[in-house]
């Protein structure tokens, strides 16, 4: 962030009366220009908007409204719900649920069965679905397919979710479904973290391998989706098949099987992406913390910001310091709870009550901490949209 930049978002928060701190602030020009982005980098593959990375809702219905986006990827059965409420439809809930009061009400409204699908990925988890809601109606769900690649033997490189690894696997859990009148099988996912996920910018030892690994996994995967795919479509249709991430969309639009890419993160663009080789989304959400005493005259320190993302403990997952330039974090100290001291050639001009900008190295995650975000657009604040904090919903 350059100084100007900078200046520009104190002084519309100046002018707009908002002087509480933390502060969220999206940048809605930059926001829309990564809708632009995101979709030309489907080339004409429809989008479905994963929800954690947004977490709030103007945001994913301002999306929504977009050529080339259709549908949510959620990540609780009672967001879901809730989102619905609200009208949105073609909701998929990301990750199996146990969570008996909003499968109680999921089973009992005629709107929400229409609009909602529930990943499974266990028989055990049909019965439970059973168990709650005995005798329910028909309900859509979806399998997901372990997208995990196995270099050698049991070596998992990738995020651990569904134990469908294999396309016979996943056929036999779909005959299942169909055997069952009172479930749908509506789709198929595969989340192939280990490719969407993964930095790949730079020429170190660690980019290079980052860079053969997402090559590697990426055919592998390839084929074997397509198998999965065949196999269960000879039991009946598919009406999706989701995969992918904002980080693998150049490959994984190649992969004729899949119907739909998931993708949300790109739209706030995190700090993680700044270390991608194939695109470079514009910075779009910022967060902005007041220096609140000087210890010394080399450092200053902000109330707050230690919003650390989720994920293995690292330098990465600390947030990013966007403004002032050349100060960092002490390393006896990184960024902390309650207080973040700042150091480097710069602190000594920062001033008491001046605000400290950063990014989060993750999208959805500050919308946690907030209960609003001020949006700024050419020169001003133009609203405050509220986060799912900010309208009394927490559905992690």
């Amino acid at each position: 962030m350059k100084n100007a930049q900078a200046k520009r978002y104190n002084h519309a928060l100046k002018s707009a009366g908002i002087s509480e701190h933390p502060v969220a602030l999206l940048d809605l020009d930059a926001f829309d220009s990564n809708v632009i982005a995101l979709r030309e980098r489907a080339g004409g593959v429809p989008i479905r908007i994963a929800s954690k990375s947004l977490r709030v809702r103007k945001a994913l219905e301002r999306a929504l409204d977009e050529p080339g986006f259709r549908g949510v990827l959620c990540f609780t059965l009672a967001e879901a719900l809730w989102l619905a409420s609200h009208g949105l439809k073609d909701l998929v809930v990301a990750y199996p649920q146990t969570d008996a009061e909003a499968i109680s009400r999921w089973a009992a409204s005629e709107q929400a069965c229409e609009a909602v699908t529930l990943m499974v990925d266990t028989e055990e988890q049909l019965d439970l679905i059973d168990r709650i809601a005995p005798g329910h109606p028909a309900l859509k769900v979806a399998l997901e397919l372990d997208a995990s690649y196995y270099p050698s033997g049991n070596i998992r490189i990738g995020a651990a979710r569904s134990p469908l690894s294999r396309p016979e696997q996943v056929a036999a859990l779909a005959a299942e479904v169909h055997r069952r009148r009172n479930f749908i099988l509506d789709g198929l996912m595969g989340y192939e973290s280990q490719i969407a996920s993964v930095p790949d910018g730079g020429f170190t030892p660690k980019a290079l391998i980052a860079r053969k690994l997402r090559q590697a996994s990426a055919a592998e995967l390839a084929e074997r989706r397509a198998e999965t795919v065949e196999l269960v479509r000879e039991l009946g249709e598919l009406r999706f098949v989701n995969a992918g991430g904002t980080g693998s969309v150049e490959s994984t639009v190649q992969e004729p099987a899949i119907t739909e890419i998931a993708a949300g993160s790109g739209l706030f663009a995190p700090a993680l992406f700044d270390s991608y080789r194939a695109f470079r989304p514009a910075p779009a959400l910022y967060l902005g913390f007041p220096v609140v005493r000087r210890p010394d005259e080399r450092t200053v320190t902000i109330l707050g910001g230690g919003w650390t993302a989720s994920g293995p403990a690292g330098k990465d997952r600390l947030p990013r310091i966007e403004h002032p330039k050349k100060v960092r974090y002490l390393s006896m100290e990184g960024a902390g709870e309650v207080q973040t001291p700042l150091t480097g050639p710069s602190a000594h001009r920062i001033a008491i009550g001046e605000t400290v900008w950063l990014r989060h190295a993750k999208a959805g995650e500050p919308a946690e901490r907030v209960n609003k975000v001020a949006v700024y657009s050419k020169g001003k604040i133009i609203e405050q949209w509220p986060t799912y904090r900010g309208e009394g919903k927490a559905f992690l």
